[in-house]
């Protein structure tokens, strides 16, 4: 039997995922009700920098979608490993299909650090002819007005990083959908109320805008060829260097594979292992986002009619959120349809991040690592 005083205490904690949501509510309303104050003629030259390993999912639309920017000058670099990358005919036909378009196709890099992906932005961002960067995963799909809303932060002299949320485009398969619906009702509003302060200290990997000037004093993408999250490494040192790091309002698309439940679970637990070795203690703060083990906690301490009357109060209170977020700010035009996995994700998001506590080797595209200090160790299988 546990004391009163620590059945209270932990029935006043109990509270913190239903505050968690209002917050949530509250933060996305006023993130994406703000305006840019960006000079309508501000528009840099900017280089795009695509690193490729393996052929996703409708590469094609993805890649063209870069392709078609209402943006006076940009260019586009791909880089692969070499001349058995299964994206190369891909590549070669966007190349075909939009020659007014700068793109240049790089093969190679120098092996710097553990990760493929930032051995090739290394190059690529050497390579790149102006001075504004934006490095974009092969499975983003954007829309024209990408690049200036990308772009606008950067009017503010004292912006040295822009990153943005995405939603999740899929083949229909339940382990995919329930991945898409988590990044709009719970992944997107964790990172707004992470930026509440304004003092974001860290990207998002599906896009991440800097300078040439920016990553020269943090050491370039080389200080961090060796780490498992690069996105967040690049932005957390930006950030202490003492620039702005800035969440954009406008939203891209991620397209999923076709997907098990256990690629789906293996890929959560992966996301809050990077959170485990970049924030330790944001993953651990990371409990205050999960409704169904504090319903599980009420049932024991006070009743089960009780829990189901707290989860309730929870489901509503997040699924709000998602709304907040997910559909009026992220546009994400699948949200509502997706709505009935609440409880399922809840359940899903739990044990993910159960996991995440135990020793992980991690997997990416037939690779695989240890993650030692932070920083990536490959293993051989």
């Amino acid at each position: 039997m546990i004391s009163i005083a620590i059945r209270d205490a932990l029935l006043v904690l109990a509270v913190a995922p239903i505050a968690y949501y209002v917050v949530a509510i509250a933060a996305g309303a006023r993130f994406f009700g703000g305006e840019t104050d960006a000079p309508p003629d501000f528009s840099p030259p900017v280089s795009i920098l695509k690193p490729i390993l393996g052929l996703d999912r409708e590469a094609y639309e993805n890649f063209a979608s870069f392709c078609q920017q209402d943006y006076p000058a940009f260019e586009i670099l791909f880089c692969v490993s070499d001349e058995s990358e299964p994206a190369l005919a891909t590549i070669h036909k966007v190349v075909a299909d939009f020659p007014g378009v700068a793109i240049r196709l790089l093969i190679g890099s120098e092996p710097i650090g553990s990760s493929d992906k930032v051995n090739k932005l290394c190059r690529m961002a050497r390579e790149a002819r102006y001075d504004h960067l934006v490095v974009s995963d092969s499975d983003v799909r954007v829309e024209s007005g990408f690049l200036r809303a990308v772009m606008a932060p950067f009017a503010n002299t004292e912006t040295g990083g822009v990153t943005c949320l995405y939603r999740g485009l899929t083949d229909g398969s339940l382990p995919a959908e329930l991945e898409a619906f988590g990044n709009s009702a719970d992944f997107a509003p964790s990172v707004i109320v992470a930026g509440i302060s304004g003092r974001l200290n860290f990207m998002l990997g599906a896009v991440m805008a800097t300078t040439k000037k920016r990553l020269a004093a943090i050491g370039g993408f080389e200080s961090i060829a060796d780490y498992f999250s690069d996105d967040y490494e690049l932005g957390n040192r930006i950030a202490g260097a003492g620039a702005r790091v800035e969440l954009s309002p406008f939203s891209v698309d991620i397209v999923y594979p076709r997907e098990t439940f256990t690629d789906a679970f293996r890929h959560q637990v992966r996301w809050n292992l990077s959170i485990r070795y970049s924030r330790p203690l944001g993953h651990v703060g990371l409990i205050f986002t999960q409704p169904l083990l504090w319903a599980i906690l009420v049932a024991g301490l006070v009743s089960v009619e009780a829990a189901v009357a707290y989860y309730a109060v929870a489901l509503l209170l997040h699924g709000a959120a998602a709304i907040s977020v997910g559909l009026q700010g992220m546009r994400d035009r699948f949200l509502l349809r997706r709505m009935w996995m609440l409880p399922l994700r809840d359940v899903f998001g739990l044990l993910a991040w159960l996991a995440s506590f135990f020793p992980q080797r991690i997997e990416w595209r037939g690779q695989h690592f240890l993650v030692l200090h932070r920083r990536l160790v490959k293993r051989a299988e």
